[in-house]
């Protein structure tokens, strides 16, 4: 088994990441098999934490190179006296069947696989390995699909998520920590992992902005450039609760009041809508499906029904606006 250096900063880093956390506690931990879950994984076991359970998805995109990440995810975590729990989906069929990006449907099955073994296992904490850079790369991605404040807010550090009629709480304890800690901790100790080939193909409107326009923008405004937009993120995050507070008043449920809405600023109707859309599981809801939506609030010219991605629509009747 790999090495861990005690005194690589790492460790440290992850320990204050999970501050406020007991490591006594039972929690999901996700392993894909590259760099970021394992190097998280490694500093779980390094920080004394005993009680985990990890998790593996394989999404059956890259034959043979999928199933060789579970059998190394699998062993990994025998390795380090973890249970392991492996599932597999049908990721491009399923994001045929519903119109979704393959991005976005993968996602979606990792939400029902948690789920799944949250249900099972009775725990409901599930940490991901995402880390500094990634919440770089998250702002700028919200950024370009115009999806506001909220989504310049990037990633939060813990977020509570309903997911088939179960509350997760998923965490993310290395949003503060650069890739090269993250490397030099995996470096330090000699520890393997997989590299994922889709990662830096350029199909993927993520992957271009990891390798091609963040090193372009960084080359260009120096190194200080990704900390002053995961400053911005916090900014925004702290104006995002509020404004969620704001819009959480209208009670977003399966319906929405046409007339509160008419009376509301354009901002908070925006943030509710918005919300509304999330609550409703619309996926890549972003300006443009806000801005549709919010033509049914218009009852004098405006349209009754509009489309949304994923074969969705919303429709306005009776006074409400409803999804179908």
């Amino acid at each position: 088994m790999a090495k861990t250096a005690s005194a690589d900063p790492f460790p440290a880093a992850l320990a204050e990441g999970l501050a406020g956390q007991s490591k006594n506690r039972r929690a999901l931990v996700a392993v894909s098999g590259g760099r970021d879950s394992v190097a998280l994984l490694y500093g779980l076991h390094a920080l004394g934490w005993k009680k985990l359970v990890v998790v593996h998805l394989d999404h059956q995109l890259r034959g043979r190179a999928s199933t060789a990440d579970a059998k190394f995810v699998g062993r990994l975590a025998a390795s380090l006296g973890y249970p392991c729990e492996i599932g597999r989906a049908e990721t491009q069929i399923y994001a045929r069947e519903r119109g979704l990006s393959l991005e976005h449907a993968a996602r979606e099955l990792r939400r029902v696989f948690f789920a799944a073994i949250a249900r099972r296992t009775r725990i409901r904490t599930v940490f991901l390995a995402h880390h500094a850079e990634d919440q770089v790369e998250t702002c700028l991605f919200n950024f370009l699909r115009g999806s506001g404040a909220a989504g310049l807010a990037g990633m939060r550090p813990e977020t509570i998520q309903k997911i088939a009629n179960l509350e997760l709480t998923i965490a993310r304890p290395m949003l503060g920590i650069r890739r090269a800690e993250i490397d030099r901790f995996l470096s330090v100790g000699k520890i393997r992992w997989r590299e994922d080939a889709s990662n830096v193909s350029a199909a993927h409107t993520r992957n271009r902005l990891r390798t091609r326009v963040l090193p372009t923008l960084v080359e260009e405004f120096g190194p200080a450039f990704p900390e002053a937009v995961r400053r911005a993120a916090e900014i925004f995050a702290a104006e995002d609760a509020w404004m969620r507070a704001e819009a959480a008043r209208f009670g977003i449920g399966a319906e929405l009041p046409v007339k509160p809405l008419q009376d509301a600023p354009l901002a908070l109707r925006r943030r509710v809508v918005r919300a509304w859309l999330e609550e409703g599981r619309i996926p890549e809801a972003g300006f443009a499906e806000v801005e549709r939506v919010l033509t049914l609030l218009d009852i004098s010219s405006g349209p009754a029904k509009i489309n949304l991605p994923g074969g969705r629509h919303a429709r306005r009747r009776e006074g409400k606006l409803f999804l179908e």
